[in-house]
């Protein structure tokens, strides 16, 4: 049985304060002189029973950790720790993503934040050898001029390299606000060359889906799971080229599915779709990348052969440039051989 840690993949849906380990965010608040709950940094408490998940709780908790992340050396910081640890778990590229609002305060304005983020983003591809590229996402909480704001600002240091930005997402609790509002700073993104990719089709259901699908033209859906409950929609969405960053530990953690194994992977996958597993949050979910593809095969019986597939689709899927690409998907392709 070959190793998931060496197959080389790419992980395109990791958010910036979820990224960090335990162990970071405790050094963090150290040295800040916050007290954390022990219900954010004890695994035990973590995991709880299904019927107590949930948004709120996660927001709740991902608010807090966030407020430990200020200043300069803290950007870095979970940064240069993300790539480290993906480049552990075999990701050649990795798209992170961040809303440099939430930080801005600490380091003087939006453009400080977002330049240090990138800057670290570049010093820790050199670092590790994993080629890291930002998403700038707006958030559905805050009102839709905000996320034009981000949207000119990521257009500014748009491109496919270490340390660009590479994409303009929507995130947060998808049942805030009329998604067509959002419409303008996707616009505004693709005009800079920006793709798309929008969260939709996880905390709802299809309509939704097919109104961020409609309204915000994604590239790559974020979760998008939902859409397996409306087939006719899903064929649209596989037909339109849209890719589906899937990130199983946490719809089980935010109380989408009861288990894993009601994840629908097989579903997307038999109907065509190209998939790229992801981590999401993994300081809160308790589960890095590794783990998706090991769930993949343990509970949803792929065989390596499948494994390879997802890998190579999230290389497909990523941005990275078509000369990059093709180097990673002849490594996957070792990774299979005997």
């Amino acid at each position: 049985m070959r190793e998931v840690s060496r197959l080389p993949k790419a992980h395109l849906h990791l958010h910036f304060t979820g990224s960090m380990s335990t162990r970071t965010l405790l050094r963090l608040a150290a040295e800040r002189g916050v007290e954390l709950p022990d219900a954010l940094v004890d695994e035990v408490a973590l995991e709880v029973p299904a019927d107590k998940r949930g948004w709120f709780r996660f927001q709740r908790f991902y608010d807090i950790a966030r407020a430990v992340v200020k200043g300069e050396d803290a950007l870095r910081a979970v940064v240069a720790a993300a790539a480290c640890d993906d480049a552990a778990e075999g990701s050649r590229r990795l798209e992170i993503q961040v809303d440099p609002t939430s930080y801005a305060a600490s380091v003087g304005g939006l453009q400080p934040a977002l330049e240090i983020i990138l800057d670290e983003a570049r010093a820790a591809s050199a670092a590790t050898g994993v080629q890291v590229g930002v998403i700038v996402a707006a958030s559905r909480i805050r009102h839709p001029f905000d996320a034009r704001t981000l949207a000119r600002l990521a257009a500014r240091y748009a491109g496919q390299g270490p340390g660009e930005v590479c994409a303009f997402g929507l995130s947060n609790d998808e049942w805030e606000g009329p998604t067509a509002d959002w419409d303008g700073a996707f616009r505004i993104a693709r005009r800079a060359g920006l793709p798309g990719v929008p969260h939709g089709g996880e905390l709802r259901g299809p309509d939704h889906v097919r109104e961020v699908f409609t309204h915000l033209q994604p590239t790559r859906l974020g979760h998008g799971v939902r859409a397996s409950e409306d087939p006719a929609l899903l064929d649209e969405l596989v037909a339109a080229g849209v890719a589906f960053e899937v990130c199983p530990a946490s719809n089980v953690h935010l109380g989408v599915y009861p288990s894993l194994a009601d994840v629908p992977l097989r579903r997307l996958l038999d109907a065509g779709a190209q998939v790229a597993l992801g981590a999401d949050d993994p300081l809160l979910f308790l589960s890095r990348l590794t783990d998706q593809y090991t769930a993949a095969r343990d509970v949803h019986g792929l065989t390596d052969a499948e494994l390879a597939g997802l890998a190579g689709s999230s290389i497909d899927a990523s941005f990275a440039s078509d000369t990059d690409k093709l180097v990673w998907r002849a490594e996957v392709d070792d990774w299979l051989r005997p």
